[in-house]
């Protein structure tokens, strides 16, 4: 473990230590301002305390202390904005902290006239549980060690001065009494002080440590989740993040839904006379069209297929306007690929004509798998009849095909059909077993 992070740091992937050195900069911001909040109350407290000091005394430690520490921390706090604050600065400001208070401390008895063993029962002494404390915003128990061996040693310090003052010997006690009514000094009761100084600053170390390790999961958790947005379709990742357990293979459930297949014609073809990078960037250029489009139109993208893609409406999220919203898309797809046509040929690169295949009905969304592998999948009849129509738009000559069941269903959630055209009698689509009733989406 050390003082700029944690011991499980150099096992994190670089975006999670990101994320975590962002809340750590956030924190020294406020960290910084909880310190001019303490000095504000210091200063505040010197000023209204009646001091009983000669009128002629030249040295006054205490208004020295917390001058040099507001110089400090106003510095601190211009890095701290700046972005600029660096483990060693953070150790700095510890030990600093610690010193400046110890000072403050020495000083009272100067204050107010009294031995040196007035101060042990300051009550300024609490200040240094607010300074360990403070150091628990760092997400480093290192920090907290720091602060609290800091201020066991400024302790040690203010009571060895106390007993070398002259007759400081001789103010050593035994009668608590006497210790609480008098300037004296209960040894028992300073060791006492600096127990609770440690006990505390370990407590705190602790509970620092086990926070850390929760931010490192959650930065790690936000990490992944955002991982998972880039790859499946904001509606499912969403299903996986939201999910109550773990999904298992095998779990899902049936829904009424529409399945949808985009294919690009001819990409084989493509595939031989073109370098990767070209084909890369044919299927990028498609993919950007089509993609703002469906989602635009509430489909959920499964799959990317290589040159084509699996999409859904109404089976990750339930909808009931699933087979409206498809066709609607299918129309706004058709238009879209149209245009990307003319515009490609126009450039002297004409791309490949698209084929859309469309079916609804009852699918089965779930998780399938092993443990080790798991993928979020949408099954069912109309998954396969989607699949097949896609392939027989080429032998049907036409950009999209649904079926007319598709249609009726989507007329009855609203959709007004004045592009869907009715192919002649029944269809022998391949891969399919029963003839069926199709609609050419023009």
């Amino acid at each position: 473990m050390d003082l700029a992070g944690g011991s499980s740091a150099a096992r994190l992937p670089a975006r999670v230590l990101r994320a975590i050195e962002a809340q750590r900069a956030r924190s020294d911001i406020l960290t910084v301002w909880v310190q001019a909040a303490i000095i504000a109350i210091l200063a505040t407290l010197y000023i209204v305390a009646p001091s009983t000091s000669p009128v002629d005394l030249i040295y006054r430690p205490a208004p020295w202390a917390i001058g040099i520490y507001a110089a400090f921390t106003a510095l601190r706090m211009r890095l701290a904005y700046a972005g600029r604050v660096t483990p060693p600065l953070r150790a700095a400001s510890v030990i600093v902290d610690m010193a400046l208070l110890t000072v403050t401390i020495w000083g009272f008895h100067i204050e107010y006239g009294q031995p040196a063993a007035f101060y042990l029962k300051a009550p300024t002494f609490a200040y240094f549980f607010i300074f360990i404390a403070l150091r628990t915003l760092s997400f480093s128990p290192a920090y907290v060690l720091l602060a609290g061996g800091a201020a066991v040693l400024g302790w040690l310090a203010l009571l060895l001065y106390a007993l070398d003052a002259p007759g400081g010997m001789a103010l050593i006690t035994h009668n608590y009494v006497e210790y609480m009514t008098a300037a004296r000094i209960l040894i028992g009761g300073e060791v006492d002080k600096m127990v609770s100084l440690i006990l505390v600053s370990l407590l705190l170390a602790l509970a620092v440590l086990r926070s850390r390790q929760l931010l490192e999961q959650a930065a790690a958790m936000q990490a992944s989740t955002a991982q998972m947005t880039r790859y499946f379709s904001p509606e499912v990742a969403a299903q996986l993040i939201s999910a109550d357990e773990l999904l298992k293979p095998g779990q899902g459930e049936a829904r009424e839904a529409a399945a949808m297949f985009i294919d690009l014609r001819g990409f084989t073809r493509l595939a031989s006379h073109l370098s990767p990078k070209e084909l890369l960037a044919l299927v990028g250029e498609f993919q950007h069209l089509a993609v703002p489009i469906i989602q635009r139109h509430h489909g959920a993208i499964i799959t990317y297929l290589g040159d084509g893609i699996m999409v859904t409406f109404g089976a990750v999220r339930s909808t009931d306007t699933y087979a409206a919203d498809a066709l609607r898309c299918v129309e706004a797809l058709v238009d879209g690929v149209g245009r990307w046509l003319v515009e490609s040929c126009a450039r002297g690169n004409c791309a490949p004509e698209v084929g859309i295949g469309l079916d609804a009905g009852t699918v089965i969304c779930g998780t399938i798998g092993e443990e080790g592998k798991l993928e979020y999948a949408v099954l069912g009849e109309p998954v396969n009849h989607a699949a097949k129509l896609q392939a027989h738009t080429r032998k049907a000559n036409v950009p999209a095909l649904t079926t007319r069941f598709t249609l009726e269903t989507a007329r009855a959630q609203g959709y007004a059909d004045a592009r869907c055209r009715a192919l002649p009698g029944q269809q022998q689509v391949g891969g399919i077993d029963a003839p069926l009733e199709l609609v050419a989406i023009a």
